[in-house]
């Protein structure tokens, strides 16, 4: 990205301390045919070593970094695929070496793997939110999409979670060949949801439907994306974000963090994680180099903030790492990291941020990177306020539903300034 001399303020101010922890799960009871995550059915022996790896890198994560967990979420995957022993130490593991989270402890479920006695071991382990796969309520749309519950399997597991205390978020999919979305949407509003997440069917390469051929025309994919919105708002849902719909107060707090663009671990094959960068540790990883366990980054002072006396937009802000494969990962392999230094971590948090209806406040991304946002990209924001996808109020920067829906070529203005 070539780009003027940015105007620089004073030292970028970021919390060291982590307050976020994803944990993916990577086994599932099938594979859906339009999954394009690292995903797997389980086989003897695999979730064992499985759990084991895991408590090596937990603990590895503690040694490392100031953690003091707000929210947990174990995704995947089918996390509550895991048995009841299972999933009980996988717990165990995170509460001996990371904590547990103090705002919102998500599991993603699988309607079919619900029980009255699974749910309540669930809520006793300390989860306090589903997230359930509904997708749809029409068996029609649900065997298109290859899940293996029908309908009321769907309704029966949000039902069963609802009575045991869990907040619940029911997962959709949209733009559907013959789907009757407005029964779908009607019908997980009326079984007490206080959290929708609703995705349009995207075809990914690799996937069976990809091989298939199956294609969603954009027509169908903008009437989804707009209907939704219509009927949810009727309901009293609001869009807080360009997927996920939520009555007041039930937003997910996890994912907030990601739209926010803090900090946050990730643990399991495949997770990925934002982490507090280090002075001084940037030319190792800059280098592309594979982060070994005697030459990890240090652990960093609890409750410090990061301070470099000599700001430049070069010095790293934070450290990105994915973790490899199942199979690659339970040899003790951490996967490649790559620092991001200002730019890129303000470039990030405006193709996180703008998907928030509320928007990203520019004053406090200029102090947690140490750039002078709206001088920076002055260029990018007024183009796109003059022909209507983004709106400054004050320090407030936002999308507009227009923008919304051309969001990447809105970012690409930022990414090119």
């Amino acid at each position: 990205m070539s780009s003027p001399t940015p105007s620089l303020l004073n030292a970028p101010v970021l919390d060291q301390t982590v307050r976020h922890l994803y944990v993916h799960v990577p086994f599932c009871p099938s594979i859906c045919p339009y999954c394009d995550f690292h995903v797997l059915t389980r086989k003897s022996g695999q979730v064992e070593a499985y759990l084991e790896r895991l408590e090596q890198e937990a603990a590895w994560l503690a040694s490392q970094y100031a953690v003091e967990l707000d929210t947990v979420y174990l995704g995947g995957g089918t996390p509550s695929f895991l048995r009841d022993a299972e999933i009980t130490a996988l717990v165990g593991s995170i509460r001996r070496h990371l904590g547990w989270g103090r705002q919102e402890n998500t599991l993603e479920i699988n309607p079919g793997t619900v029980s009255p006695a699974r749910a309540t071991l669930w809520k006793g382990l300390g989860f306090d939110r589903a997230s359930v796969g509904v997708q749809s309520l029409d068996d029609a749309t649900l065997k298109f999409l290859g899940r293996q519950h029908d309908a009321a399997g769907a309704r029966e597991a949000v039902t069963t979670l609802l009575g045991a205390g869990l907040r619940v978020s029911g997962d959709l999919i949209t733009a559907v060949p013959g789907q009757p979305l407005d029964s779908d949407i009607h019908g997980l509003v009326a079984l007490g949801v206080d959290h929708i997440s609703a995705y349009t069917l995207t075809i990914e390469p690799g996937t069976e439907f990809a091989r298939r051929g199956v294609t969603v025309a954009e027509d169908d994919e903008r009437a989804g994306f707009e209907r939704t919105e219509e009927l949810l708002a009727a309901h009293g849902f609001s869009r807080y974000e360009i997927s996920n719909y939520a009555r007041p107060g039930q937003e997910s707090r996890h994912n907030l963090a990601y739209w926010n663009n803090r900090t946050y671990l990730g643990l399991g094959p495949g997770a990925a994680g934002q982490y507090p960068a280090v002075p001084g540790s940037e030319e190792e990883i800059s280098n592309g180099l594979s982060v070994e366990p005697s030459n990890r980054m240090p652990k960093a002072d609890s409750g410090s903030l990061s301070h470099n006396p000599q700001p430049t937009t070069h010095n790293p802000l934070t450290t990105r790492r994915t973790n490899p494969h199942l199979h690659i990962w339970l040899t003790g392999d951490q996967g490649e990291a790559e620092t991001i230094d200002a730019e890129e971590y303000v470039t990030d948090a405006l193709f996180m941020g703008l998907r928030l209806r509320a928007g990203i406040d520019l004053d406090d991304l200029s102090r947690r990177s140490g750039l002078d946002v709206r001088a920076r990209y002055a260029g990018a924001i007024a183009a796109n306020v003059e022909r209507g996808w983004l709106e400054l109020d004050e320090t407030w920067l936002r999308a507009t539903p227009a923008g919304w829906w051309v969001l990447n070529r809105v970012v690409t203005d930022f990414l090119e300034a």
